[in-house]
């Protein structure tokens, strides 16, 4: 039975692919529009599901929201991405497209380095 880690490691290696991919600049279901960080991605639980019918606290990204942000309406938004406690709602405002896509990608290849590590620790 596959662990919290890998769980959390292959959601996190998908949205890599999905980024490298420019799936966030011209995403397939709606080329018209760049796509919602997390939101718009085949990980979310909620994908193409304008109902939402799972509550964003069934995610595995929930655990990388500061607890006092868990019950925003888009929690995966307030995830910290760097030092500067951009996250990507705050890059929604102040940041370029590229910036944000520049942080995402430090983001995710930081924490799928340390979950590997984390893996490796914990196998050996």
């Amino acid at each position: 039975m596959p662990n919290k880690t890998s769980n959390m490691l292959d959601i996190l290696r998908s949205e890599l692919e999905l980024l490298q991919s420019g799936y966030y600049t011209s995403p397939p279901h709606a080329p018209w529009r760049a796509s919602y960080i997390f939101e718009d991605s085949p990980s979310c639980l909620n994908f193409k599901n304008s109902t939402r019918p799972h509550p964003c606290t069934e995610c595995p990204l929930i655990r990388l929201v500061p607890a006092e942000l868990r019950e925003q309406e888009f929690p995966c938004r307030y995830i910290p991405l760097n030092d500067k406690k951009e996250t990507v709602e705050s890059l929604y405002r102040t940041g370029t497209h590229q910036e944000m896509e520049e942080a995402l990608r430090d983001w995710l290849n930081r924490v799928i380095a340390q979950l590997e590590a984390e893996n490796t620790q914990e196998s050996n």
